[in-house]
């Protein structure tokens, strides 16, 4: 909209009223002197509109920050702050110059074209810095060229083809180039397996009326049954899904024993006692109670946890044409990988008009290139554990929480300071963290505050720099105490032939090497600051 013939006004979205984080984000604009709504002159050079998209860009992540960003987020720190919220905030430029672009009249449509073509050069940056690209392999895949095809005979369209991948197996690369909004892959809704697909079986009408069985039990109950029926409808899906998942649901003794000591280890034994527990319940009785739909020999913990670990790999959560959002497998689109800089950002919702989930780009794709999908803001613990991978690249959501008592009241009183939305504190690698000296030294900012609060040397407008330093020396101190003995209990990193070595063994081995890197940059940048202190 224009404020004047030769002024463009162009407004982003203020935090919404439904935001949790609405406050801790308007304090965060606030403190930076971040507005939403900009004057862009339409006789601006390329330079100057350039530097008005880098104000929008500004506001445009605040919009988009999560939590743990803006926990980590230092006073001075604009961003970026991770690859998902760079592509979100490009994305929302994109769309809202547009919309000006359709209506502008001429004099207008030159600067705005400028921004657009700026945001497409930015956008293409996103991960090209990816040092971590992985090898193409090359194997033999019929089988899942065979479902591509059944898909296409059942309405799937994609600009996609399936390749292999070193140390990541299946994968799907771009058959054309692929441009940003343009959609990569189409399912059409009658493919999606869903609950809705439940109700109409057997085995819906035996086991609606049983106590405590969920709707996503009796899904993963169905999948074990339609994975062995010749005559299902999705026989070329089932048939083409591995037969082992190597998610750490499978780990075995001596994966688990590398993972002593660390939190990824409790979590997997809680999961597949919880697993574990949960089949127990249901078998035997299952069988007993409905002979002909549960098969003994089809419902075995070995089948079941296959199934546990399809529906935790594979899953997407989407809202179907009704309106309902439920747990789904999508068959063709569970082949692409994942990437904490994916090209697919947003894809949770059904199409009503065509009745068909689309993938559309975030950031653009060559011709050749692995396209990669979002599985969501997870850490590495939670990807091995239900995927069975450890992403490649720095992974923003590789946090380490920490247990301290936060029973000590925080004033909200400075801009380094996050609202009550945050009661847990964490850490992660300070190899992430764009300033390392003072105040902060690399560290997230609520965390220092903390520790402040509770040694009772907190900072303030008259403290003297000598008593700054002398506080400072505390902090970091105390923090030295806290993740040298976590160190220590992780040990030295394993001399290990990894090349001769079972794939969960590497994979327990990378992410205990994972820790240790996280939690040494802890005390490296602690002993850091102390050094400076000093000098």
């Amino acid at each position: 909209m224009a404020a004047a013939a030769d002024v463009l006004v162009v407004r982003l979205p203020p935090p919404s009223a439904e935001d949790p984080l609405r406050h801790d984000k308007k304090k965060f604009l606030e403190n930076r002197k971040l507005s939403c709504v900009f004057q862009v002159p339409t006789s601006s050079s390329a330079a100057d509109a350039c530097k008005l998209l880098d104000q929008m860009t500004h506001a445009a992540r605040v919009a988009h920050m999560d939590e743990l960003e803006l926990y980590f987020a230092g006073d001075d720190d604009y961003g970026p702050f991770s690859a998902r919220n760079e592509l979100e905030s490009l994305n929302l430029l994109l769309k809202t110059i547009n919309t000006l672009l359709v209506a502008a009249n001429d004099g207008a449509k030159g600067v705005l074209q400028v921004l657009v073509d700026e945001i497409l050069v930015r956008l293409r940056s996103v991960g090209l810095t990816d040092n971590h690209q992985m090898a193409l392999q090359t194997q033999s895949h019929e089988t899942e060229d065979s479902l591509l095809k059944w898909g296409e005979q059942h309405g799937v369209k994609s600009k996609l083809q399936i390749a292999f991948f070193e140390g990541a197996g299946r994968g799907m690369l771009a058959s054309e180039d692929i441009g940003v909004g343009d959609i990569a892959l189409e399912i059409p809704e009658s493919l999606i397996i869903s609950e809705e697909l439940l109700c109409q079986s057997d085995m819906f009408l035996a086991l609606k009326d049983v106590n405590s069985i969920t709707t996503e039990t009796m899904l993963l109950l169905w999948s074990m049954r339609e994975r062995h029926n010749p005559s299902s409808k999705f026989k070329m899906f089932f048939e083409t899904l591995p037969s082992n998942f190597n998610t750490g649901l499978s780990f075995g003794i001596d994966a688990l024993a590398a993972l002593e000591g660390t939190l990824l280890f409790d979590e997997l034994m809680q999961a597949r006692q919880h697993l574990r527990q949960q089949y127990d319940e249901l078998f035997p009785m299952l069988s007993t109670k409905f002979p002909e739909i549960f098969q003994q020999d089809i419902f075995s913990w070995d089948n079941f946890l296959w199934a546990c670990e399809l529906w935790y790999s594979n899953s997407m959560m989407v809202v179907l044409s009704s309106g309902k959002l439920t747990t789904c497998l999508i068959p063709v689109a569970g082949l692409m990988n994942h990437s904490v800089t994916p090209h697919i950002l947003n894809y949770g919702r059904v199409d009503q008009a065509t009745k068909s989930l689309k993938f559309p780009l975030s950031r653009p794709c060559e011709a050749g290139a692995q396209c990669f999908l979002s599985y969501g803001k997870h850490p590495g613990s939670h990807l091995i554990t239900f995927y069975g991978f450890l992403p490649r690249e720095d992974n923003p959501y590789d946090v380490i929480p920490l247990d301290l008592d936060t029973s000590v009241h925080e004033e909200d009183g400075t801009a380094q300071s996050v609202s009550t939305s945050v009661t847990n504190h964490m850490v992660r690698g300070t190899w992430l963290c764009r300033l390392q000296g003072p105040p902060t030294y690399g560290l997230p900012p609520p965390l220092l505050s903390h520790l402040r609060a509770a040694l009772n040397c907190d900072h303030h407008e008259s403290t003297p720099e000598a008593d700054i330093k002398e506080n400072d020396r505390m902090v970091l101190e105390t923090l030295v105490s806290i993740f040298t003995p976590m160190l220590e209990g992780l040990g030295e990193a394993d001399d290990y032939n990894r090349e001769s070595a079972s794939w969960d063994v590497v994979l327990a081995l990378d992410y205990k090497d994972l820790q240790r890197r996280i939690i040494l940059s802890i005390v490296t940048s602690c002993g850091s600051g102390l050094a400076m202190l000093d000098s």
